[in-house]
């Protein structure tokens, strides 16, 4: 998948990206029911710059499946993702 062209396309914008233009962007897709390719590209490239940056996806991710159920924010104490409440 990090060698197709829409991945690569994906990664090198979020790489320019601050965190919380990541976490606006990862907010934006809480909830959309609508799947396809690109939404699959869009959605690792997001993760792996999270991951990239050594920030714990564990409240979204469990390394197969990525859940966009619940809106989130960076702790930036414990340089994780974490559920708002």
């Amino acid at each position: 998948m990090q060698n197709h062209i829409y991945y690569i396309r994906y990664a090198l914008q979020y790489a320019d990206m601050q965190i919380p233009q990541l976490v606006s962007i990862f907010n934006t897709q809480v909830q959309c029911r609508g799947w396809s390719s690109m939404r699959v590209y869009h959605d690792q490239a997001l993760i792996d710059e999270f991951q990239r940056r050594g920030i714990d996806t564990s409240v979204v991710t469990d390394g197969k499946n990525i859940s966009f159920a619940h809106p989130v924010k960076y702790d930036i104490q414990g340089n994780k993702l974490v559920f708002v409440s």
